[in-house]
């Protein structure tokens, strides 16, 4: 049950920004009067931006992208966010920047988004400052840079933005962009954790977990897993599963290492999926199936590449000699017909 190694991440943060300032329809009667309030709300919305009012260009642009009040239309999104950003607003800019970044309304393009990123970024919008050190740290439009990354992420990361924050906390812990500081690391995962990012709370637990920056501590290793886990973080439901198994922090329990594992399997983690299927194939925490077994190292090895992918198949086909003909084509069958849940939150 070997510890997972934390992979160099930049969280992204893809969705609009939400400022509808424009007059909003209030709940104030039925349907019909909500619809006639919210078209009443459009109309006047459409004659500000018409008229040149920035802030009702960039909401008018927000609701065709997410079709709320109008039909979702990403040329029209494209056409009022743009009007918007031309006359420096901010967040127009930003919501631009990240139309072109996933190609909605016009052809994916890198080079155009890290342009109108970069001029939200230079008003001070944390959003797009850490959008824009995701770019240079993957090298999206830009060549890759990781001093620049961190430049941006801080930017970000000083003003609050938890995404920021923990992104900062991962490049110190892998010495990317900055000498590696362990320290340094904690101290930003743990801003970020402190106000719930999910990634940044499960990062926190490996560190203390590992004693990277801080003492080891399985206590507080266990706290930050479940708190992520909790969210429906299928590495921290995994990383709790594998306390539960080891006996870290917590009694050894394999009953309560198979619920955090098979949370995370669901989910399609496939180190939890192997290990899932392992504890079936020797009966601990579950009465002992190889079938159930098969099914999911075979989903671990699909979902896999590497070590793990080499060591789940031959583990699946180790188990897969247990079974009968019949019961290998059923198990097959099962495994190519599974598809993963949505987040699955505790």
């Amino acid at each position: 049950m070997k510890k997972r190694i934390p992979i160099f991440l930049f969280v992204f943060f893809l969705a609009f920004s939400i400022m509808i300032l424009a007059n909003r329809a209030e709940s104030s009667g039925g349907n019909e009067a909500n619809a006639s309030s919210q078209n009443q709300n459009v109309s006047e919305l459409r004659k500000k931006a018409e008229h040149g009012d920035a802030i009702a260009q960039c909401n008018l642009g927000f609701m065709y992208s997410i079709g709320r009040g109008v039909p979702q239309n990403y040329s029209e999104a494209m056409k009022w966010l743009r009007l918007a950003a031309e006359q420096g607003y901010a967040m127009a800019q930003f919501n631009l920047g990240a139309m072109y970044y996933v190609g909605r309304g016009v052809p994916q393009n890198y080079s155009e988004a890290m342009k109108w990123y970069r001029l939200a970024a230079e008003q001070g919008y944390a959003t797009a400052q850490c959008n824009l050190g995701f770019m240079y740290g993957e090298g999206q439009g830009v060549p890759q840079n990781y001093v620049e990354a961190m430049k941006w992420c801080r930017l970000a990361a000083e003003q609050g933005d938890a995404r920021a924050q923990h992104s900062l906390g991962i490049m110190y812990h892998r010495g990317k962009g900055v000498p590696q500081d362990y320290v340094e690391a904690m101290k930003w995962c743990r801003l970020a954790a402190e106000q719930g990012n999910e990634m940044a709370q499960c990062d926190l637990g490996f560190m203390y977990d590992e004693g990277q920056g801080v003492p080891q501590n399985y206590s507080e290793a266990m706290k930050w897993y479940r708190l992520a886990a909790e969210q429906g973080n299928e590495m921290a439901q995994c990383d709790l599963g594998d306390m539960y198994y080891q006996g870290q922090g917590v009694p050894q329990n394999y009953s309560e290492a198979m619920k955090w594992y098979r949370l995370a399997a669901e989910q399609g983690y496939a180190i939890a999926q192997c290990k899932l299927g392992f504890m079936y194939s020797i009966g601990q925490g579950v009465p002992q199936n190889y079938k159930t077994a098969y099914i999911w190292i075979s989903l671990g090895a699909s979902n896999s590449s590497g070590d793990l992918h080499k060591n789940a198949a031959k583990m699946r086909d180790r188990v897969a000699k247990k079974l009968s003909t019949k019961q290998l084509n059923e198990a097959q069958q099962t495994a190519s017909q599974w598809k993963p849940r949505d987040k699955i939150k505790k």
